[in-house]
């Protein structure tokens, strides 16, 4: 099979298109041909190794592992003599750690099934950012019907997700983009749309129970002002890898929590956790229609390189997939 690995840390032109041998699912994993996968800042920090402490993990002068991406979409192939829940010719999702490839192995307990009316360029464009989307509403800022949210970055593949899930929860909601994607962030659910090019979203008079910072680089501190005295305001990231270079997101973190243990607003920070029920959570909102993933651009297997660099000019309208079969079937 043809698949994405790097042996170097470097810009997204160290990845080679390398023939490897087809993966052999453990006994809790299926293996998947895969019809799409995504591309997030996660892997381009993977690439770069950014910022330096990542290396403590990932390996110190050279990556330990040489393959990369983690949404992906496709067609169960095998299954390993513990899984229960799949079978051949099953179309699922979800996450593993090697989805730039023809063919990827995962555990049976980070897939779903994908919903009918999904192609699979949109299933594999889910994990990462649907999830994060879904805990940082559900679990970080508790939302309830009739509150107030407001997402900073509202275009961009975190965002696209918020906003639905938000509209799915019952919030009133609020996205901030540039004004190229002002009519996209209204057309997925936004019940208003601010404009950063005109208009500073740190002046109005609204206040909000949940400010989720998906891009851009409003603090807590510059967003409290907004904040209901009771507000959460949740650092999703965003920016682009000369951001994270060394400890600055660390540093930035703790005089967060600092700040937020003396206030009665709170404030939090978010790294998706991969399990099946929000997994299913999210099939569920796509199959009832009330989420749906949205495609920037997709490539091909041989240009994760480009995609990359794509991504990390920060202007990506929904998410940027990776197909590598006939991925726009449902």
């Amino acid at each position: 099979m043809k698949a994405i690995v790097r042996r170097t840390y470097g810009s997204p032109d160290v990845l080679r298109l390398e023939e490897m041998e087809k993966p052999t699912p453990a006994e809790n994993e299926v293996r998947i041909k895969v019809c799409a996968a995504a591309v997030n800042p996660y892997d381009w920090h993977f690439v770069r190794g950014t910022p330096y402490f990542l290396r403590l993990i990932a390996g110190l002068r050279r990556p330990k592992s040489i393959r990369l991406g983690v949404d992906v979409a496709g067609q169960v192939e095998s299954v390993g003599k513990n899984v229960s829940q799949f079978r051949p010719g099953d179309s699922v999702f979800g996450a593993c750690n090697a989805a730039f490839a023809e063919y990827a192995c995962v555990p049976e307990s980070k897939l779903a099934r994908k919903p009918d009316n999904i192609t699979f360029e949109q299933a594999g464009s889910v994990a990462i950012a649907g999830l994060t989307a879904l805990q940082v509403l559900r679990d970080k800022g508790h939302i309830q019907a009739g509150q107030s949210v407001l997402i900073i970055g509202a275009s961009g593949g975190v965002g696209t997700f918020a906003v639905q899930i938000a509209k799915s929860l019952g919030a009133q909601v609020t996205g901030v983009c540039s004004t190229r994607n002002v009519e996209m962030v209204r057309s997925i659910g936004a019940d208003r749309v601010i404009d950063y090019t005109r208009e500073d979203l740190l002046l109005g008079d609204d206040r909000y129970d949940l400010v989720a910072a998906c891009a851009g680089n409003h603090s807590f501190f510059d967003c409290r002002r907004i904040l209901k005295p009771q507000g959460v305001y949740v650092g999703v990231g965003g920016g682009g890898p000369e951001l994270h270079w060394m400890i600055g997101p660390i540093i930035g973190a703790l005089a967060t929590a600092a700040l937020s243990a003396f206030v009665s607003q709170k404030a939090a920070g978010i790294i998706a956790k991969t399990n099946q029920a929000d997994l299913v959570a999210l099939a569920g909102l796509m199959a009832s229609g009330k989420l749906t993933p949205i495609i920037d651009r997709t490539y091909s297997l041989a240009q994760v390189a480009d995609s990359l660099h794509y991504l990390e000019q920060g202007h990506a309208r929904g998410k940027v997939v990776i197909t590598t079969c006939d991925a726009r079937a449902a």
